[in-house]
């Protein structure tokens, strides 16, 4: 592995942190795609693509990610299961499939392949590949379009079934083969035209990733890696933050991309060639980002419709990238803080939310937190939003967007920025303030932002006191009067703390404390200087889109026009 070079994120100070205004979409490239994705019916598409048949790869990559086992087994019996939906693999009609998004992409993407080869050896495993594959061809491989020729699902399919050669090409009908090798060499003509039109810049990475690839993988690559090479290290800058992490804000993004890179990794390996620095350097940065929003247990927080994602998956996934880092402290641009003091973990989101064109599913989550102790998830976000499926549906999803949904103030129950119905966020929060310093046996993190300040006249101040060893961290929420704006003469705010699984709570009578007796039997003591505590229900969302039933304490106040403050204290007990 590659010990990255981490920056130094450990300096302290004062930063203003700006939504950025987005990039205006240039209207001739949307009209230039949306022309050549309208070409795909016509004989035109067909000649682009239409080409040399090559003879076999040039060299097979291994697949670092690991499958998913029993994935592979209920392959093995005729179906595919993924986020709790169940289809049977023989009714499947590839032609008109009604799959959900995220399971058509499963399928389109050809993802089932990694699966079926962690859970089945390649003399049982091949046949299985080969009808399904051959079925899929059949209804879209002379017949590009959407969302199975869509360019990120066309560029995962090529790395896909390139690493899983062995099981799609292992059959002795030489017209199956030939089927094989020439949608291999479809799929990169598509891309090399897909990839320069692409709009958005992640599409642009996942174009360009596979174009590098086909470069490497099918014979006489020289020019089309010259200019795949060159474009993705263009689109990478575009989309890539300098600490490592992405404009739309999203860990689950951020993972597609580390394993997309590492993927691509392992063809310069297979061909025996070096691999790039812009990519190593990639990487380096992305694995220190994602790394930042780990807990204490090595899973993942749930932030910008991220479900929590246990320690085995990041593991493998760091593993896979062959990066070796430390998480990231503090990440300005990607937004993120993060505290480690003795067995607990803070994480805080301290940057505006993504422009809207940048969103991958926004949640307006400004200044939420999440607090673990030890492998104890102890405050959390609900998370889940991006993970609509069998027991995510899409009205839930919606709630799983809102402000009301994390660990933060909530103003009016309004939300601190506009939800959109396809996913994106409107306006709301433009400016983050942020101060962070270590003080005297403890961190201390200020941030405040102005998303309620058009509506209600306030500014939200949020202070965490994180002591240096752990056991105790202190809050403040103050609404602000802004300078600029003014407010109502009264309005209700709702400060919520969402709690981890299986947390035991004992409510004084007086509702301005609580007991919180943990699932590894340790108590923690939770008071308020304002308002009293409710108990309500809660949910967390896991990392396969399950949610799971738990709590949280909400404390209602009644915000003045000059404003208010509520200070809290979270305590271990023993």
């Amino acid at each position: 592995m590659a010990e990255a070079d981490l920056p130094d994120d450990t300096a302290g100070g004062n930063a203003l942190v700006v939504r950025p205004a987005g990039r205006l979409e240039n209207l001739t490239a949307r009209v230039s795609l949306m022309l050549y994705q309208l070409s795909w019916r016509t004989p035109l598409h067909k000649m682009r693509i239409t080409g040399k048949l090559p003879m076999k790869l040039l060299a097979v990559p291994a697949d670092p990610l690991p499958g998913d086992e029993g994935r592979g087994t209920a392959i093995r019996i005729g179906k595919f299961h993924f986020m709790g939906m169940e289809q049977s693999i023989d009714a499947i009609d590839y032609d008109k499939p009604t799959l959900p998004p995220a399971f058509a992409d499963y399928v389109h993407r050809f993802d089932w392949l990694r699966d079926l080869t962690a859970a089945v050896n390649r003399g049982e495993g091949a046949p299985l590949a080969a009808s399904i594959a051959e079925k899929w061809l059949a209804a879209n491989g002379d017949r590009p379009r959407m969302p199975a020729w869509r360019i990120d699902n066309s560029a995962w399919r090529f790395l896909n079934m390139a690493s899983a050669a062995p099981y799609l090409l292992s059959s002795t009908d030489l017209i199956y083969r030939s089927k094989i090798l020439n949608h291999f060499a479809r799929t990169a003509r598509h891309l090399d035209q897909s990839a320069v039109r692409a709009t958005k810049p992640f599409d642009k990475v996942c174009g360009w990733a596979g174009v590098v690839a086909a470069s490497l993988l099918l014979p006489e690559g020289k020019a089309r890696r010259a200019m795949g090479e060159h474009s993705l290290e263009v689109a990478l800058r575009e989309l890539v933050y300098p600490d490592g992490g992405l404009l739309s804000r999203a860990p689950q993004q951020l993972m597609e991309l580390i394993a997309l890179l590492s993927m691509l990794r392992q063809s310069y390996i297979a061909r025996h060639e070096a691999v790039p620095d812009f990519l190593t350097d990639t990487l380096s940065r992305n694995v220190p980002a994602l790394l930042g929003l780990t807990h204490a247990d090595g899973g993942l927080g749930a932030w910008q419709g991220c479900g929590h994602i246990g320690a085995e998956r990041i593991e493998a996934l760091v593993k896979a990238s062959c990066v070796r880092a430390r998480p990231l402290r503090q990440a300005l641009d990607w937004g993120y803080q993060r505290v480690s003091a003795g067995p607990s973990v803070l994480l805080v989101d301290a940057g505006p939310p993504p422009h809207a064109k940048q969103a991958l599913v926004g949640c307006a989550s400004t200044l939420a937190f999440e607090l673990s102790f030890g492998k104890q998830r102890v405050i959390v976000n609900c998370g889940g939003a991006g993970l609509v499926g069998a027991n995510i549906p899409a009205s839930l999803s919606r709630g799983l967007r809102t402000t009301a949904a994390h660990s933060t103030l909530c103003v009016d129950d309004s939300n601190s920025t506009a939800l959109l119905a396809n996913g994106q966020l409107g306006r709301g929060v433009i400016e983050v303030g942020l101060e962070r310093r270590d003080i005297d046996k403890a961190t201390r993190i200020e941030a405040n932002h102005d998303g309620y300040s058009k509506a209600y006249g306030f500014v939200h101040n949020r202070v965490l006191i994180l002591r240096s060893d752990g056991l105790e961290l202190r809050g403040e929420d103050t609404l602000l009067p802004h300078e600029k704006h003014k407010g109502r003469e009264e309005v209700g705010a709702h400060l919520r703390f969402h709690l981890g699984p299986d947390i035991e709570l004992l409510l004084a009578e007086d509702r301005r404390s609580v007991v919180m007796r943990l699932d590894d039997g340790s108590s923690w003591s939770f008071v308020t200087t304002l308002g009293t505590i409710e108990v309500d229900d809660s949910i967390w969302v896991d990392e396969n889109g399950r949610p799971n039933p738990t709590r949280q304490l909400v404390i209602g106040v009644n915000a003045p026009k000059g404003g208010m403050t509520i200070g809290w204290a979270l305590k271990f007990l023993g």
